[in-house]
């Protein structure tokens, strides 16, 4: 009876009457429900292209930045999914927060604005937070476009969701590296409107840390409302996030490994005291100057920048050239250049990539 009752506690049942989902804790490795999840196929330290991105299905609207991407969902005006990697050199803060929101010139449907937000009472949250993206100019200014906010609570984005950004940081730290994947929770009935304002009744976030020597995976699902309490009350499985957003994450993971590591969470193979000091380098301290660069119309660049160049993110491939060539859309990453794919409608695919072979993701490329 006593033994009976032992087990019962290593795999702990619980049922969270906000998600209707049961979940099982696994809290000891030790245990005789612990198994760490087994690569299969998977050479050791082998690298799975775009790992973090979720299942595509016909008709999204990717849209890929530098540092993530995302789905568009023009009915909601905001991301079903922001997905990206995040590595502990990427912690490293090197450029100050901004202040101004920006218009996502990549949404072809047209991304949320100020109007949008103004008088609303709620948030323009981050789903990729800027803390996550302040390595570098670029990918700071990309973390304040429209598209990767969602209105959320006050409390709620300032308390419980911030120490959870916080937690994942300190985790890319530890771990080195950590794949997520957040958003709001939009299908019917998880979604009201506050004067034309689709509020998310949820946001989520899943977690995996893939490695040569294991893989695990954690997920989490928070109401859009204060809260306080430990973050650990709030973790599932990320089978029970993928039943609650219909979303499938970690597709490109080998079946057996993917089943293995999505259908269980474990809270203690997560470092949940640890709080890793994230050490500042910021460039961008001083006072801003108009960019050097010229535009394609022969113009001097409007914008201003703090980096010690001169020239802003768009135009810092000038830096000692006179006669710019490339545009503004290629000269977004110095490695970056229009993909060669060519789309259904017959015309060039616009996306940028990074591949060597010269292909985005869709059309081939890694």
């Amino acid at each position: 009876m006593l033994l009976c009752f032992a087990l019962g506690l290593f795999a702990q049942h619980f049922y969270d009457r906000h998600f209707g989902r049961e979940v099982i804790n696994l809290s000891d490795p030790s245990s005789p429900y612990f198994k760490p999840s087994a690569f299969e196929n998977t050479p050791t330290d082998s690298i799975i292209p775009k790992l973090e991105i979720p299942l595509i299905k016909s008709g999204d609207q990717i849209v890929e930045h530098k540092a993530y991407t995302l789905d568009y969902i023009e009915k909601y005006e905001q991301a079903e999914w922001v997905a990206y990697e995040l590595t502990a050199d990427e912690t490293l803060k090197k450029f100050e927060r901004s202040s101004k929101f920006f218009t996502d010139p990549s949404v072809k449907t047209g991304s949320a604005n100020d109007a949008d937000y103004k008088g609303s009472g709620y948030d323009r949250g981050h789903l990729a937070p800027a803390g996550d993206m302040s390595y570098s100019e670029e990918t700071m200014l990309e973390s304040f476009y429209y598209s990767n906010m969602s209105p959320q609570v006050p409390s709620f984005n300032r308390g419980i969701w911030k120490r959870l950004e916080e937690k994942l940081r300190d985790w890319a730290v530890l771990y080195q590296s950590i794949y997520i994947v957040t958003g709001p929770v939009l299908s019917s009935g998880t979604v009201a409107s506050v004067n034309g304002l689709s509020i998310p009744t949820y946001y989520y976030k899943v977690i995996l840390d893939y490695h040569s020597s294991h893989l695990q995976g954690i997920g989490f699902i928070m109401r859009n409302e204060g809260a306080d309490g430990d973050l650990k009350q709030y973790a599932v499985t990320i089978d029970s996030v993928e039943k609650f957003t219909g979303i499938d994450f970690f597709p490109r993971l080998p079946d057996a490994s993917e089943n293995a590591v999505e259908k269980r969470v474990c809270l203690s193979c997560w470092d949940w005291n640890n709080s890793v000091s994230h050490h500042s380098d910021v460039q961008n301290q001083g006072v801003s100057a108009q960019c050097n660069g010229i535009t394609k119309a022969g113009a001097r660049c409007r914008k201003t920048t703090k980096d010690p160049s001169g020239f802003c993110y768009l135009h810092i491939n000038q830096v000692g050239s006179s006669s710019p060539r490339r545009s503004n859309i290629e000269s977004k990453s110095s490695s970056s250049s229009q993909c060669l794919g060519t789309t259904k409608k017959g015309n060039r695919c616009r996306r940028m990539t990074r591949s060597p072979s010269g292909y985005c993701y869709q059309h081939g490329g890694n």
